[in-house]
């Protein structure tokens, strides 16, 4: 039987509350009085909830500001709906600015076209675009007529489209001529499908003939539809227990699971936008994220737009030196990301980043994965002393839930705290609370995660899980899986899937999740930790761990390093970073293996796919891998 864990920190750095260097104070001030004195109904009066329609996440980040005064120092008197709300870089190096007016009647048209071609309240359209403007209109005309909006990564092969559209039922899907083989591929076994429609302008730009792609009766060219659409739209009263956004999120076996949100999530995501984001209107705000994931819609849209902040949007992929270039050029102020990209960046080297000025930005935060220490170390070298705020949360919570908050003193690798109406806690097996300093399962109090609500729902759905018993953002439930919903939920608590424990000062740290944990000669090793004492070596760029059977000790822990520039795979090279992870952990809790990779599977959230490189390594079958990133 595996010992019991006490968990300690490999990091005994402590850098100050990053508030701290602001010249003005952060929007949440002090932790503990807002945790102690905290409602949701503070939440909602800062939204003005409810509307004259309800509770609508579109009339929220759009419409609502449209009879709004800019609250930004330097545009007195301004209208809000002639400030930028988007700012679109494309591919191909165009940039276009959207206002909030300009995006709201464009996201009427949709909704509009959406209604005359029969789309009723609670069926499903799927949006499958490049990340283009009409990518966000779209998301939020279907928001408006009360249907339920599916995005999709534009990456997705026909498999995964599949798996998503015949799971749901869609009844429509928007694309593209460049993404619509793909689905051409399996439309005939999608029979609820009753339109295509085909964004073709950005193809005709290029050049292409778009409308050969139009090749069924029911392909319809989207941009005639949207010219003859009416630029108003009535929203139709919306309880913020409708469903709005489904997201799916992928397990090691199986099938994907459609996590159902609703809009009354915008009350946390909005708050937390405010409070950890630290969101001000006179912010430029850019968070990587599609809204293929869950981070893409929550904080790449909903969050953001309902506090009126105009932020960015860039369509080509991942490159460290546009990156760069943007977040110079753009003045970003405030920037979300995620801990791959970061490790990315740092992987291209010191030198790049110093050839670019940062002085706007004022405040970074991660999402997707832990943050390795290492990586908060080098953003403050590179960033002129700045910290990253690393934020947990999952799919299935919609928003924020453990985080580092800029009033708060940073512990590198840690979660940070629980937010305001947020209770974790730290079970054994047998369900029992543990104490400060032992790991086991990390649980949020389903009886505390929204009970103090006054927008109570007005629907309910088998499998749902009340409105008094969860987070105002947390998922309705999992699409047609009323038995898999209610497994997450035990004596009262939301079980997240994830290994962790809490230190004496309240602070959370991240092991790994539950399928993740290393059993090596009856110790449990958490992947992060030993991936974080990897990357702490000059040469490692990127690493994961996984647990390999091993005849003697039950598993062995064998790591998969990716090298920065300039380091070449040896086995000197290995058993000198074997010997340096064993200095920093245990003799127990280093790697015996170590494999050298050009690259580690991931997401494309970003999120490393321990499972793939165990599967590969033990000859098991790869399960669902169409969130990979190609």
């Amino acid at each position: 039987m595996a010992d019991v864990v006490v968990a300690s920190s490999t990091n005994s750095i402590v850098y100050p509350p990053v508030a701290d260097a602001w010249a003005t104070p952060p929007n949440l001030p002090e932790y503990a009085t807002a945790r102690e004195t905290f409602s949701w109904q503070q939440a909602e009066a800062l939204l003005k909830l409810p509307r004259a329609n309800g509770v609508n996440q579109a009339t929220i980040c759009l419409d609502g500001h449209l009879e709004a005064t800019d609250e930004a120092p330097k545009a007195s008197g301004v209208m809000l709906k002639d400030k930028p709300a988007l700012i679109w870089l494309s591919q191909t190096g165009a940039r276009e600015v959207f206002t909030f007016e300009a995006l709201s009647k464009l996201s009427n048209q949709f909704a509009n076209t959406l209604q005359t071609l029969g789309v009723k309240k609670g069926e499903r359209v799927f949006v499958f675009l490049e990340r283009v403007p009409e990518l966000y209109a779209a998301i939020f005309g279907i928001l408006k007529l009360g249907a339920i909006a599916g995005p999709l990564f534009a990456a997705f092969g026909p498999e995964a489209i599949l798996d998503r559209l015949a799971d749901c039922e869609a009844c429509v899907v928007i694309t593209s001529p460049a993404l619509k083989p793909r689905l051409d591929a399996i439309r005939a076994q999608v029979p609820s499908l009753r339109h295509v429609l085909v964004l073709t302008q950005y193809a005709e730009q290029r050049g292409e003939n778009a409308q050969s792609a139009l090749l069924h009766a029911n392909d319809l060219a989207l941009e005639p539809l949207l010219a003859q659409a009416s630029d108003a739209f009535e929203v139709p009263h919306t309880s913020p227990d409708d469903p709005s956004v489904i997201h799916y999120t992928s397990g090691t076996t199986g099938k994907p699971k459609g996590a159902l949100h609703r809009h009354g999530a915008v009350v946390a995501q909005s708050l937390t936008a405010r409070w950890v984001l630290d969101l001000k209107p006179t912010d430029v705000y850019w968070c990587t994220a599609d809204p293929g994931w869950v981070t893409g819609t929550s904080y790449g849209m909903f969050g953001p737009w309902s506090l009126g902040v105009t932020q960015v949007v860039a369509e080509a992929g991942f490159k460290p030196e546009t990156w760069y270039q943007i977040l110079q050029d753009e003045k970003i102020t405030v920037w979300y990301t995620a801990p791959t990209a970061i490790r990315m960046l740092m992987k291209a080297g010191n030198a790049l980043p110093a050839q670019y000025e940062f002085s706007a930005l004022r405040h970074l935060a991660s999402v997707g994965e832990p943050l390795n220490p290492e990586a908060i170390t080098w953003g403050r070298q590179v960033f002129g002393g700045k910290t990253f705020l690393d934020t947990w949360w999952q799919t299935e919570t919609g928003a924020m839930q453990i985080v580092n908050l800029p009033c708060l003193p940073v512990k590198p690798g840690s979660m940070g705290k629980p937010l305001p109406g947020v209770t974790p806690g730290i079970l054994d097996d047998k369900g029992q609370l543990l104490s400060a300093g032992e790991e086991g399962h990390l649980v949020l109090r389903a009886s505390s995660l929204g009970g103090s609500s006054t927008l109570g729902p007005d629907a309910t759905t088998p499998g749902a899980i009340t409105c008094d018993e969860r987070h105002p953002s947390f998922f309705k439930h999992y699409w047609q899986r009323p038995e898999v919903t209610q497994s997450k939920f035990k004596g009262g608590w939301y079980y997240t899937g994830d290994r962790a424990w809490q230190d004496a000062d309240g602070y959370y740290w991240f092991v790994g999740r539950d399928d993740d944990v290393i059993n090596t000669a009856g110790h449990l090793v958490g992947p992060f930790e030993v991936e974080s004492a990897l990357v702490e070596h000059p040469a490692v760029a990127e690493a994961a761990v996984i647990g390999k059977p091993d005849p003697e000790r039950l598993e062995i822990i064998k790591a998969f390093v990716s090298l920065k520039a300039g380091y070449q795979p040896s086995e000197a090279l290995s058993k000198e970073i074997q010997t340096f992870v064993r200095t920093r952990l245990a003799a127990h809790a280093y790697p015996r293996e170590i494999a050298f990779l050009e690259s580690l599977p991931k997401t494309r959230s970003g999120k490393l796919m321990r499972r793939l490189l165990k599967a590969r390594e033990l000859g098991l079958p790869e399960g669902d891998t169409s969130t990979l990133e190609e």
